[in-house]
């Protein structure tokens, strides 16, 4: 049996939480371009924020992922309650990420330190991804719902992902030319992300499996697969 470092999988909760705001936090500010998964929330704060000084990214993020966990419970006509879980971890992602925002707020980057930003960025938000998959307890609703559908309607995840962010970033691309007659949001980092994304999240959770052993610090695993 492989051995390694123990690390608690409550722990890579919390260590995903964070990476995944303060990489997007990195990559907003480098302004190259958001992944097509945040872009959404993303597009719906820059639009209405001037007017309604509440409506952060952190709170676009968790109030357009709890329409999203409505949907879903729409479209399979049923409610689990590890659904409820799900909207909580939005939450706690969308304080973690005004934070975050925050705190690189006093960046004024030129195009150099812009690009070192956004790959920053980009692999502390795969690394987080990678962390969250090691870990029981119920994820944002966009992993959600990729999961929940493809487990429902017995269909491969991969290509379940793949239909969920294209239909994302034609999302993005329609928001973006209503609220702004331009693209805002989708530019070159966008489509970068979307071709290194996979791979980086896949090189990270073979390092993180290689070196840490994931274990539960405490019996509540099960409240999570109900």
């Amino acid at each position: 049996m492989k051995k390694g470092i123990v690390f608690y999988s409550e722990m890579a909760y919390i260590a995903g939480i964070a990476l995944l705001a303060f990489g997007t936090a990195l990559m907003a500010k480098s302004d190259f371009g958001m992944s097509m998964v945040v872009a959404p929330a993303y597009l719906l704060h820059l639009k209405i924020s001037p007017a309604v000084s509440w409506f952060t990214f952190g709170a676009a993020e968790y109030i357009l992922q709890a329409v999203l966990i409505i949907a879903l419970s729409c479209l399979l006509k049923r409610f689990k309650k590890h659904y409820l879980f799900s909207f909580v971890t939005a939450v706690i992602y969308g304080v973690v990420l005004d934070l975050c925002m925050k705190a690189v707020s006093f960046l004024t980057p030129g195009f150099p330190v812009r690009a070192v930003l956004f790959v920053s960025g980009m692999l502390l938000c795969t690394l987080g991804i990678a962390f969250l998959f090691h870990t029981y307890i119920a994820p944002e609703a966009y992993e959600l719902v990729v999961k929940e559908i493809s487990d429902t309607y017995h269909l491969d995840s991969g290509r379940v992902k793949t239909v969920y962010d294209v239909t994302s970033c034609l999302i993005s691309v329609v928001l973006s030319f209503v609220f702004f007659s331009r693209l805002e949001g989708i530019k070159a980092g966008t489509f970068v992300c979307t071709l290194f994304n996979g791979w980086l999240i896949g090189r990270f959770d073979h390092l993180l499996s290689s070196f840490l052993t994931f274990k539960d610090a405490f019996a509540l695993r099960r409240y999570f697969e109900e």
